[in-house]
């Protein structure tokens, strides 16, 4: 990556801008290799999004996302989550988990896309990091697929009664831009697992291996470091 040489201040006999290796990619000088390779395509049109503010009839009760304090708008702060599901053929699907500053992902392999899988998955994390995990996961933002409209569960502490341990909000309906990073993470999760794919044939081994890619992957909007690099 251009970006990440430059970055690095790595110094080369020859040296090349970005448009350049996209004109050279456009011309067929790269063996098997065409903009359709890319995770974002060059010429690909920005996306226009209208904006809904209805409530979702099945979640009357969810915390709304207008709701949430604008430096998590901002990404001021490490800590703050969106989550979703990635879904292929046959009942398993993958949780995700993108921090906003960060773009750090977690990625998990659920049984079935349920309240239950989805719960166990949060629990275990806390388990994980105990007393930490307030700080880590301050909030989360998710859809209101069914799978997630158990916020008083998951808000709650499984390791001290009486607890919150989170605070959850949820989008607006046919509003997924306002999960933008989940977005765009789960475009990077389709070069490895396209849609239609089985991912109950996933081990937890490829699964960790997507995660490691993703999180070890310079990215320009985070001026050419890595999530790891940001999150540490």
């Amino acid at each position: 990556m251009i970006g990440e040489i430059n970055e690095k201040g790595l110094k080369f006999d020859t040296s090349i801008c970005t448009k350049t290796v996209y004109n050279m990619i456009d011309k067929g000088i790269f063996l098997n290799l065409t903009n359709k390779d890319l995770p974002v395509k060059k010429d690909r049109k920005k996306r226009k999004y209208k904006q809904v503010r209805n409530v979702a009839l099945n979640n009357a009760k969810g915390r709304s996302i207008e709701e949430r304090p604008p430096e998590i708008e901002r990404r001021e702060e490490y800590g703050h989550w969106e989550m979703d599901c990635v879904v292929g053929k046959g009942k398993a699907c993958l949780l995700v988990l993108t921090e906003r500053m960060s773009r750090k992902e977690l990625i998990f392999k659920m049984s079935s896309k349920t309240q239950k899988c989805v719960i166990d998955v949060i629990d275990k994390l806390e388990r994980r990091y105990k007393s930490k995990f307030q700080k880590i996961f301050n909030s989360i933002t998710m859809d209101n697929g069914s799978e997630f409209l158990d916020m008083e569960s998951l808000e709650r502490s499984c390791l001290k009664a009486g607890t919150k341990r989170t605070t959850c909000y949820y989008a607006h309906p046919y509003s997924s831009w306002e999960r933008g990073s989940n977005e765009n993470q789960n475009k990077l999760i389709r070069r490895f697992v396209p849609k239609g794919f089985n991912i109950g044939k996933l081990t937890n081994k490829d699964v960790k291996r997507i995660e490691n890619w993703m999180n070890n992957y310079p990215r320009r909007i985070l001026g050419y470091k890595t999530p790891n690099q940001i999150a540490a």
